[in-house]
């Protein structure tokens, strides 16, 4: 089991950026894959982008490809979701995710354990 922590989160205007962390602690962070979800109000939670546990697998929902980019640095135990050029829509809590798979998965069920997620409002 790893217990993640999200941070970065904000009130942005649309077109701006962000920059998320997730902090990850017990066991070793390399061991696992990792993605970003977000949920909406009155939405389901949805996939974002995933990384593969050494950061050589990379997957981007078609919604934020092109403008968000994922990465991880394994000597830090760190997720991070840079994301520009933000719209209204992309307004959501994002959450981090890990997962035991090699595969990157991109449904809620692939992934084991989740952070509380961390707030994104981007104004029009």
């Amino acid at each position: 089991q790893v217990q993640l922590v999200e941070s970065g989160g904000g009130l942005v205007q649309a077109g701006g950026s962000l920059r998320l962390s997730c902090a990850a602690s017990g066991r070793a962070f390399s061991d696992y894959s990792m993605g970003w979800f977000r949920q909406a109000p009155g939405k389901e939670r949805e996939f974002v982008a995933a990384i593969g546990k050494r950061g050589d697998m990379i997957g981007y929902a078609d919604s934020v490809k092109g403008r968000f980019t994922i990465s991880r640095d394994n000597a830090k135990n760190s997720l991070y979701l840079q994301m520009n050029r933000l719209k209204p829509e992309d307004t959501a809590v994002y959450f981090c995710a890990s997962s035991s798979s090699f595969w990157l998965g991109r449904s809620v069920a692939s992934y084991s354990d989740w952070g509380q997620g961390t707030q994104v409002t981007v104004s029009s």
